[in-house]
């Protein structure tokens, strides 16, 4: 889906978009893959949301096709690297919920390669880093990417430095939205100051940011869905900051007017 048919899903409500936000080969689509996949078995369906529709079948299609098993001798496999081309703007997938009270909730998720990432903090207005500035500024909830396999390898001192720049680029942009710490590659360990680094530099201009770890494979004593089970879960049930409009005494001669055009 394209930015052309935001339109068509805005049409009834505005609906809520998730941007993913991380370095390339972070695991951001395998986020999206694993989400669907789940979808697929139940695993994210409550009975306060129920699944609805979706309008990209086909892309979600493509996303989790690698990870699921196929006849032969190969495993699953995660999704391929997600190419930077030449759109200035993110492919997007819809998912839609029904809730309990009978409304419907439209997700758009925003799927974008790294490379997009790592030009935007670096620079804001890169001219490869529109997609960047377009999920910065329509997001309405932002997931920030933190790889446990690259915070532990042997470029983890370039990693962190990565992180922290991504991540003041991404506080800074969301102003005030909300805003979630993702660790991903969960069964992988990082060194506890590591950790603590990498915390800090979330959590040193906005206290209160939740913090998710998801994996898909198995760790000891630890049911690999229950990671996307939660993410998801606060992504569904997160909501839109409101707005607060400026009211004024009523005219004399006009008695609706209620609103500043200011």
């Amino acid at each position: 889906m394209g930015e052309s048919d935001l339109n068509f899903i805005s049409g009834r409500v505005k609906p809520i978009t998730v941007g993913i936000v991380g370095p390339e080969s972070a695991g951001k689509t395998t986020i999206l893959g694993s989400f669907y996949l789940l979808l697929g078995r139940g695993a994210l369906t409550t009975e306060y949301n129920v699944f609805s529709n979706s309008y990209t079948l086909t892309g979600w299609e493509a996303v989790a096709y690698s990870m699921r098993w196929q006849p032969g001798p190969l495993p699953p496999r995660f999704p391929p690297h997600t190419p930077s081309g030449k759109a200035r703007a993110p492919g997007m997938l819809h998912l839609a919920f029904r809730r309990r009270d009978g409304t419907l909730r439209d997700l758009l998720f925003a799927d974008a390669p790294g490379e997009w990432f790592r030009k935007w903090a670096m620079n804001q207005e890169a001219p490869d880093a529109e997609g960047a500035r377009w999920i910065a500024r329509h997001a309405d909830v932002t997931l920030l990417i933190a790889d446990r396999q690259a915070l532990s390898g042997t470029k983890m001192g370039m990693a962190r430095n990565d992180f922290q720049l991504l991540a003041q680029r991404a506080i800074a942009e969301a102003r005030g939205r909300p805003l979630a710490l993702v660790w991903t590659k969960g069964d992988v360990e990082v060194p506890p100051a590591m950790e603590a680094q990498i915390r800090r530099a979330v959590t040193f201009v906005t206290p209160a940011v939740p913090e998710f770890t998801v994996s898909v494979a198995a760790r000891e004593g630890v049911v690999a869905e229950n990671g996307f089970r939660a993410l998801f879960d606060w992504i569904v049930t997160t909501k839109r900051g409101s707005v607060v409009l400026p009211t004024t005494q009523p005219s004399a001669h006009d008695p609706l007017f209620r609103f500043s055009r200011k």
